[in-house]
């Protein structure tokens, strides 16, 4: 039964890694609400970009910089931190709510039960 929770755990991380970059896109397209729409979907466009570079880079399982576990919880507090933050900041308080919950939850499971950390390495 373990087993099976943690392989739920670690495909929910997948859908929450991918709902991270969804929200820096509607939070990053809602940041500057008068602006320019051009500038707003620059802006919707960079940021997710820019999360998915760093995260492959930093935090993704076979991630090319593996020395640094400072850099691995920095890039996903950045990341799913900021994508909390420009959610609720633009007007979607409850998304916010809920994503930062499912995120604070798969995060302690995973890490309780040994799974995703900087010190596995595959």
């Amino acid at each position: 039964m373990r087993k099976v929770m943690t392989g739920v755990q670690l495909t929910l991380r997948l859908l929450l890694e991918l709902a991270s970059l969804v929200a820096l896109a509607v939070g990053g397209y809602g940041l500057w609400g008068g602006g320019p729409v051009a500038v707003r979907v620059l802006i919707a466009l960079v940021l997710p970009v820019a999360a998915a570079v760093l995260w492959g880079r930093y935090a993704a399982p076979r991630r090319p910089v593996r020395h640094s576990a400072v850099a691995w919880y920095g890039v996903q507090l950045l990341i799913w931190g900021g994508s909390v933050a420009l959610l609720a900041v633009t007007g979607h308080a409850s998304w916010a709510t809920w994503l930062g919950a499912l995120m604070i939850v798969n995060t302690v499971w995973l890490r309780l039960v040994g799974e995703w950390s900087p010190a596995i390495e595959r």
